[in-house]
């Protein structure tokens, strides 16, 4: 196209040059006056015969007629003789000249100080490479959303900007981009587990049934994905199969390779299931450790996305409640007074922040004369509430919104085995009598609301079988060798997956790890050669693979 652009431009150049050659000039101005002063001579007779002037005037007007006669046709004689041999020559010489020169020395300019194979960009492109030292993270995370808006089918653009979405603390949206990242680029164990966090993190640290189902695909994907089977251990817990959590939680921290970051947390959970030690003090706000770091973590990125976005009301009172918790009141307030710098142009807006603060404060005081024992003096209004509490708290928002909307069939479930785990079976057995009237007439979800509640009640009927009487010890953990031999099993299935689909350089790399701290040198490093011949054509993951080998110190 740009050189077809090229030579319409030229051809255009040299028609404006030739277009005026190949006319021929006007006549001369001489030849025209000769013609003037001849009409003027016979207009000078006919008047002095009609006796509109003298014969005196008449004569002195020939005279001067005739001499300005005389003069315009020696002058047209004159210009005549060299120009009608000359001008033809000089036309068709400047003719040739832009005919043949312009073009050539168009082109050999293009040639010499053009690009023509470089290749074309739009302007917006243009001007954000320009401008590109001047893009702040916020620049270019709007522009991320705005080509995904443009875009909806870009699976890669989805999966990167999820991790973002979590750590602002937008959950909603980050489970909308894990489904399309899990829909456009197909299922992995990461993938799988990572739409369960962000289900996890959406209903503020509960798995739910729709995350317990995530989970369970990223298992039968690669059982030993660590996400996955952490999560898999806190939904038998809050399911109340303590037993069950601990069991998963030991053999997962017993796969775990040297230095591994998760170990703490996942020794934390399960130091909560098995019961603390007789002289640990109990953690501050009511809760574990790891359930503390969890609930730290959401809020300080609740507080970042209201610092960026402030119009969020029920943020804010979600903040302040969430520092009350975990007996922060100096942050509390300051968190109510940044909320009514941010909602200061709606008085709406301050009204139902000043009501949830009102809330707060009156549940805060309150908290101290619904424990068991008398409150030491002057510390009513600093009492937090405690952490089970704080988890009423969210199974009851979670009963107003079913009421509100009772199409939620998983909501209804979440609901009964909330009732169920916190021992409330009466109010466990009105919320299923509610969800059935609300799905009264939607014969599908009555079905699964009641394969659901029937699922919560083998649950409960599993683990209070699995509770030992009071004068029983506790449980025994698995022994070393059924560890070993569960641990061993898991290794074994990636490998056998590993030898049917070889394009997964991180399972190739799990699977090294795993040989490793088993001790089997010589299987790493049949491994690791296996690796190898699968990734021979990838030279990225080959590269990925051999960092990896190198730092487990696999040989060849």
């Amino acid at each position: 196209m740009i050189w077809i652009a090229i030579v319409v431009m030229t051809g255009g150049a040299v028609l404006a040059v030739l277009w005026p050659l190949s006319r021929r000039g006007p006549e001369l101005g001489a030849t025209n006056d000769v013609a003037v002063y001849k009409d003027q001579l016979e207009e000078i007779e006919r008047d002095q015969n009609c006796g509109l002037i003298a014969p005196p005037e008449a004569d002195a007007a020939r005279v001067e007629v005739s001499r300005r006669l005389i003069a315009a046709a020696d002058t047209a004689a004159r210009r005549d003789a060299p120009a009608g041999a000359a001008s033809p020559r000089r036309r068709r010489v400047v003719a040739a000249s832009a005919l043949v020169g312009m073009p050539v020395g168009a082109i050999a300019m293009y040639l010499a100080v053009g690009s023509p194979d470089l290749p074309g960009q739009p302007l917006a492109t243009r001007v954000a490479q320009a401008h590109g030292g001047d893009q702040s993270i916020e620049a270019l995370f709007a522009r991320v959303e705005q080509h995904l808006q443009q875009n909806p089918n870009d699976g890669r653009g989805w999966e990167v900007i999820a991790p973002i979405y979590m750590r602002l603390g937008r959950y909603d949206d980050a489970v909308k981009a894990r489904r399309n990242a899990l829909r456009l680029l197909g299922e992995t164990a990461e993938r799988e587990a990572d739409l369960g966090e962000a289900l996890v993190a959406l209903e503020n640290g509960v798995v739910t049934e729709e995350a317990k189902t995530a989970f369970d695909h990223a298992l039968r994907i690669d059982p030993t994905d660590v996400t996955a089977q952490f999560y898999r251990g806190l939904a038998a817990e809050q399911d109340g199969r303590k037993n069950d959590a601990a069991q998963i939680w030991r053999a997962l921290i017993a796969a775990a390779p040297p230095g591994a970051q998760w170990i703490p947390s996942v020794q934390r959970a399960l130091a909560r299931v098995q019961g603390p030690a007789p002289a640990a003090a109990p953690p501050a706000a009511g809760g574990s450790a790891a359930q503390n770091d969890m609930i730290r973590g959401m809020v300080e990125r609740l507080a970042a996305r209201l610092q960026q976005d402030g119009s969020d009301v029920d943020g804010w009172i979600r903040l302040v409640r969430s520092y009350t918790v975990l007996n922060e009141p100096e942050k509390a307030r300051a968190a109510g007074a940044d909320a009514h710098r941010a909602l200061n142009g709606d008085a709406d807006k301050l009204a139902r922040l000043d009501a949830g603060l009102k809330e707060i404060a009156a549940q805060s005081a309150a908290a101290p004369t619904d424990s068991a024992g008398p409150a030491p003096s002057g510390t009513a209004a600093a009492q937090p509430p405690s952490h089970d509490q704080s988890v009423e708290g969210m199974v009851a928002r979670l009963a107003a919104r079913l009421q509100r909307d009772g199409s939620d069939v998983d909501g209804w479930i979440q609901l009964v085995r909330s009732y169920t785990v916190l021992n409330q079976p009466d109010k466990a057995r009105a919320a299923g009598d509610d969800a059935r009237r609300a799905l009264a007439g939607d014969a599908d979800k009555l079905a699964r609301l009641d394969a659901g509640m029937r699922q919560v009640a083998a649950q409960r009927a599993a683990a209070a079988s699995d509770q030992a009487p009071p004068e029983a010890p506790p449980a025994p953990a698995p022994p070393p060798q059924s560890q070993d031999q569960m641990i061993r099993g898991m290794v074994d299935r990636l490998a056998a997956r590993l030898h049917q689909d070889g394009s997964d350089v991180d399972g190739w790399l799990r699977l090294l790890r795993s040989y490793v701290v088993l001790g089997d040198a010589d299987k790493a490093r049949a491994a690791a050669a296996d690796a190898r011949a699968a990734l021979k054509d990838d030279p990225d993951k080959l590269r990925r693979l051999e960092d990896g080998a190198k730092s487990l110190r696999v040989g060849d």
